[in-house]
């Protein structure tokens, strides 16, 4: 028997070996994540009830909040390339409120991801940011558990906020001419979330009737979400 034969009938036993412990490996990953996946879906949503709960009182909404859901691709308004989540809140099927994913590009550190709730009347119930990369200790604030006013987070100045007609003029730091406090040494945090929270209420204003007339699921565009018919 050649060098050679036995060193190919090695080199074929390892590859069948290799391959067997590789499906085998891939089919305990698969039944895991099958066993386990309903616990990590129910971790995820409970989450994001958690969250939304911070924004939008619970009582005002009867519906299944985190099924009713449309994908919505604007990033000129929202900031998310890949397309925003908007959750619709109802009772007795009638719209109670729209909950916006929405992003901040131009954080101090880097993008500010951020939840809008804005209600029917088109006034906010509550701005939450998600992810943020902004410096501890100045930046921190737009999260009011780092916030170190409990009384009155930064963030919550936003609640009750609304639009006249599509006027964004007032959305500024008040050392801008505008209408909200912000922290020493955070000024630009606070730009950034000032004016990506009055997009995503000017867009949720303008589309509120498309976006909670779409099918649940559905992916809408800026161009088929357009104003207000």
């Amino acid at each position: 028997m050649s060098t050679e034969y036995t060193a190919a009938r090695t080199s074929i036993r390892t590859a069948l070996i290799l391959t067997l412990f590789a499906s085998l490996f891939t089919a305990a990953m698969a039944l895991t994540y099958r066993y386990t996946k309903p616990d990590i879906d129910a971790a995820v949503a409970e989450v994001k009830r958690k969250l939304i709960a911070e924004v939008l009182a619970p009582e005002s909404y009867d519906n299944a909040l985190l099924d009713d859901v449309v994908t919505v691709v604007a990033p000129a308004e929202l900031g998310v390339d890949e397309g925003s989540l908007v959750y619709r809140a109802r009772k007795n099927g009638e719209p109670v409120a729209l909950i916006v994913e929405t992003r901040a590009p131009d954080g101090y550190g880097g993008g500010i991801d951020l939840v809008v709730a804005v209600g029917a009347d088109g006034r906010l119930t509550g701005v939450r940011a998600t992810a943020h990369k902004e410096t501890p200790g100045l930046g921190d604030y737009v999260d009011p558990r780092k916030d170190p006013n409990k009384a009155s987070p930064w963030i919550n100045q936003f609640v009750g906020r609304g639009l006249t007609g599509t006027d964004t003029s007032g959305w500024k730091v008040r050392k801008d001419g505008g209408d909200f406090d912000a922290r020493a040494g955070a000024t630009i945090s606070a730009r950034a979330v000032i004016a990506a929270t009055a997009r995503a209420l000017a867009y949720a204003d303008a589309n509120q009737h498309r976006l909670f007339d779409a099918k649940t699921g559905e992916r809408m565009t800026t161009a088929n979400a357009g104003a207000k018919p």
